[in-house]
């Protein structure tokens, strides 16, 4: 029997959305249900969270970058795999980009095409009564979807609550919860969200900690029950998000090279593709019997003495990439080229195998989606290939080189095709993240 479902959203970002799913979730799996963990939108971070919270494997779903075929596979493996399946929204609820309805990348959109209730998280510092009128409007913005009740954040004390709570019993929306203000219940963060869960120090003691705080403060009970079925059919052709880039892939994984979407390499797992892990801060090379080389993003800035000073890894990667195709995605494509310069503006030599420099000394954030078109046979497709994805890095290009580019990209909101990233030989690399061929 497929699981139920819901999502975890709010009218904001920083409502507290993530500490209060990740709070549920471990809360549900202490009562001995098997509970699953979904993303919405693009997050490399949140997903390796929940998976520590759940103990199960999580998830993006993508209504802007991936096709509904997709989307429902994602959704349906969860949803068959478990009990219950708490997502998390990304941002306010309804905030998305131009496109076709129900393809705007919203959280609202993936309540509408599963069918799963929404439950609001709204931090109510500095108001009270107020917010019921943002949740009334939340309720009534998308006849599409349902808000099955809301769990009030930072609450100054009792009678703040019970103020809170008239207004939202004015407008009938059951509170399933009432968290105070609690510091504690912060997670770390850096420039690109939250610190990795494998770089949070106590992780399973700090989630506990929050399954303890919102067991104490949500009716737990009335949460699973507002649950919904999940609407969405199961597809009928299952392909890949993205083509595998060879039979047996030597993929980076440590602190600095780490944002690879789970539905990515479930997908070439699926598809016959073997995974072979190695670790450039161990200073270890692509793995032998490899055909194909995938340096992922992450935090290679942070790192970036270390990866210079990597000599099997590098010399391994040049001679890898003499005879087999290697791609790098963001923090890849930077350590593919021929210097990054770190935040305080001390340069280090890297692979040279494109002829890209960047720095963290001039900080820029390039954040959104991208559509981007191949410019040339490679390990994501062939010339003309249409994918879809995102960018979002703070690093800026300081010398570009004379490689031709990788792609010709466009965003959502009407810019002109411009070129991206770098190839060279059998290298290839850009700040895009892919996340599914453009249908």
């Amino acid at each position: 029997m497929t699981a139920r479902g819901l999502i975890i959203a709010a009218p904001r970002s920083g409502s507290g959305k993530t500490t209060i799913t990740l709070g549920l979730q471990r809360a549900l799996v202490r009562r001995g249900l098997i509970v699953r963990g979904l993303k919405c939108g693009p997050d490399y971070i949140d997903p390796a969270f929940h998976a520590a919270a759940t103990g199960a494997p999580s998830a993006n779903l993508d209504s802007f970058a991936m096709p509904e075929a997709l989307l429902a596979r994602i959704a349906l493996n969860a949803a068959d795999h478990a009990d219950l399946v708490i997502a998390e929204g990304s941002m306010g609820l309804f905030d998305g980009v131009p496109g076709v309805e129900g393809h705007t990348g919203a959280s609202a959109d993936i309540a509408a095409l599963l069918g799963w209730p929404v439950v609001l998280v709204i931090d109510v510092s500095g108001q009270a009564q107020s917010a019921a009128a943002i949740a009334l409007g939340c309720m009534h913005y998308d006849p599409r979807i349902a808000i099955a009740g809301v769990i009030l954040n930072k609450v100054a004390s009792e009678r703040h609550s019970r103020l809170v709570g008239q207004g939202m019993a004015r407008i009938g929306l059951p509170v399933l919860g009432s968290l105070p203000r609690e510091a504690s219940l912060i997670l770390p963060e850096r420039h690109l969200g939250l610190v990795q869960a494998g770089e949070t120090q106590d992780l399973h003691e700090r989630l506990e900690a929050l399954a303890d705080a919102v067991s104490a403060a949500v009716d737990l009970d009335a949460l699973v029950a507002v649950a919904g079925a999940t609407t969405m059919a199961a597809p009928l052709v299952s392909a890949p998000a993205l083509p595998a880039p060879g039979r047996r892939i030597a993929i980076a994984r440590d602190a600095a090279f780490s944002f690879v979407y789970p539905h990515v390499e479930a997908g070439w797992r699926a598809a016959g593709a073997e995974l072979a892990p190695f670790s450039p801060l161990a200073d270890e090379p692509p793995p032998d019997g490899c055909d194909a080389c995938w340096l992922p993003g992450g935090y290679p800035e942070l790192h970036a003495g270390r990866l210079a000073g990597a000599a099997r890894f590098l010399s391994g990667l040049r001679d890898f990439a003499r005879t087999r195709p290697v791609h790098g995605e963001c923090g890849g494509y930077m350590v593919l080229g021929k210097s990054l310069i770190d935040a305080d503006g001390v340069g280090h030599a890297m692979a040279g195998l494109l002829g890209v420099e960047t720095s963290f000394a001039k900080r820029k954030m390039n954040l959104g989606y991208r559509r981007a078109v191949l410019q040339a046979d490679g390990p994501l497709g062939p010339a003309g290939a249409s994918l879809t994805g995102h960018e979002f890095h703070y690093a800026t290009i300081v010398a570009q080189g004379d490689d031709p580019p990788f792609a010709m990209v466009t965003d959502p909101h009407g810019s002109q095709a411009a070129p991206a990233g770098s190839r060279r030989g059998n290298v290839t690399g850009s700040f895009f993240h892919a996340i599914a061929v453009a249908m």
